[in-house]
């Protein structure tokens, strides 16, 4: 009987405890929410979630490494103020830091003790944190994609003038720097040029350009691994980061959370972002809007195709470069006749000059000429699910960004389904991959798309003729 009495007492203490607990944790939230925006209030802490008060410590969990180094960094005073006020003098904090352990979503927790001394200097914030030292780093910069070889030209103006800003004060103007345009316009050679200005001004700077691509890669071995946190680390000792071909992280929804912590961490140290995609911000598919919108917090940028004038000064600068001479009638009959990308016309370039040394041959109209008939007809087209998209939407005289909207309107769900299944035709992308890039669906909506489209034309002749036409503009463009 006396056992039953105490355990009843004991858990009438705890239960008092913890009500205490919580009434004054809730005095700490409304104290810090009279002390900050309310954007910072809802972002930093009311995902925090207490846990326990015991032995003067304070147990909090956090959902991130980074969750955590944000409170250390820029609101322990704030926190120190308002636990020392309801808890009392000498309260410590333990946090819980969530931390991914596999590519299934497996979750774990780390502890991390956290003494709040009355004053705490800014050496000690982040003592506690692992950290990759910081060591010499390649950049994977291409000596040869500079801005004394980036020839300038209308279409490409505005983008190399910021390039240049950026290159001269990183992270202050112009962050992030987001530059977009079709494959082969010169995107990778301005930011490499970026980059390698930066090196030469500030040889010690920590600058690396990799591709979206390796960056998933390297996210993906750390998780295998269990090196998250030195990944993320690393990342965090960048100076200037530069980013190829984001779109590559589109559907990759674990790789863009890591990013987005590691982006939101070098913008706020005041560390430049680069990035370049195939398409605009507000046209990426199967990013999430949250990164979006950091895209477009500094500069866009767009590197269009380039005019037959500049084509003949990139042509003259490359074959001058590799110590050669071209007829200007030459120079005119390339520029005119490959307007797709600065690295078609650069091929063809080196293809004469090969055939000229290993042939003796003169560079003259007759070997331009069949190196371009050659260059073309070996090239086969390759229908885009860009292409596709446009060439809809052009037909049906609607913008192309409405394609993607969640408008349930007849017209814009044919428009859809028709881009879907033209996907599903000439392209070799799965239909989960279709679905992501337009209109950001599932596969089981491309699958029905499909279904309807095929129908339909099967049914009705005027429906048929007009996804002909459709078909022809596409093979045409």
């Amino acid at each position: 009987m006396y056992t039953q009495k105490k355990q009843m007492m004991n858990q009438g203490v705890h239960i008092m405890q913890r009500i205490d607990f919580a009434a004054r944790w809730s005095k700490c939230l409304q104290t810090i929410k009279d002390n900050v925006s309310e954007q910072i209030f809802q972002t930093w802490f009311a995902p925090i979630v207490p846990l326990s008060y015991e032995n003067n410590t304070l147990h909090i969990s956090v959902p991130s490494q980074y969750f955590y180094e944000i409170l250390e960094d820029r609101f322990i005073d704030l926190m120190q103020k308002v636990l020392y006020r309801y808890f009392g003098e000498g309260t410590d904090l333990e946090y819980q830091v969530m931390v991914v352990q596999d590519e299934h979503g497996t979750v774990d927790y780390k502890s991390i003790h956290r003494p709040i001394l009355p004053q705490p200097p800014k050496s000690v914030v982040k003592k506690d944190l692992p950290q990759m030292p910081i060591t010499d780093l390649d950049p994977h910069l291409n000596p040869e994609c500079n801005f004394e070889t980036f020839i300038e030209g209308m279409s490409n103006k505005l983008a190399r003038s910021v390039a240049n800003a950026v290159a001269k004060n990183p992270g202050k103007t112009f962050n992030p720097f987001f530059i977009y345009g079709d494959s082969g316009v010169g995107k990778t050679h301005l930011v490499n040029a970026i980059g390698l200005k930066v090196k030469e001004l500030n040889p010690s700077a920590r600058v690396l350009y990799v591709s979206a691509h390796l960056f998933k890669v390297q996210y993906t071995d750390s998780v295998r691994n269990n090196t998250l946190n030195d990944f993320i680390n690393f990342y965090q000792t960048i100076d200037v980061l530069i980013i190829d071909d984001i779109q590559e992280f589109a559907g990759s929804t674990k790789t863009q959370n890591t990013f987005f912590y590691i982006f939101n961490q070098l913008h706020q140290n005041g560390k430049q972002l680069v990035m370049t995609a195939d398409r605009a911000p507000m046209l990426l598919q199967g990013l999430e809007d949250r990164l979006i919108t950091r895209f477009k917090w500094g500069m866009v940028a767009e590197l269009e195709s380039p005019s037959f004038d500049l084509r003949k000064e990139i042509l003259r600068s490359k074959v001058q470069r590799d110590g050669w001479q071209f007829p200007e009638n030459v120079i005119e009959f390339v520029a005119e006749h490959v307007s797709g990308s600065v690295r078609d016309l650069e091929g063809i370039a080196i293809s004469m000059m090969a055939q000229a040394t290993i042939f003796n041959k003169e560079i003259d109209m007759e070997l331009a000429r069949k190196t371009v008939q050659k260059f073309t007809y070996a090239e086969e087209k390759i229908i885009t699910i860009d292409d596709i998209i446009e060439t809809v939407c052009k037909h049906y005289g609607m913008d192309v960004a409405t394609i993607h909207t969640k408008s349930r309107k007849r017209e814009v769900v044919q428009a859809r389904q028709i881009a879907m299944f033209l996907a599903k035709d000439n392209t070799d992308f799965s239909t989960a991959r279709i679905g992501k890039l337009i209109g950001n669906r599932d596969h089981a909506t491309v699958l029905h798309a499909f279904k309807i489209i095929k129908e339909q034309e099967e049914v009705d002749k005027n429906f048929h003729e007009e996804l002909e036409e459709i078909r022809i503009a596409l093979k045409n463009k």
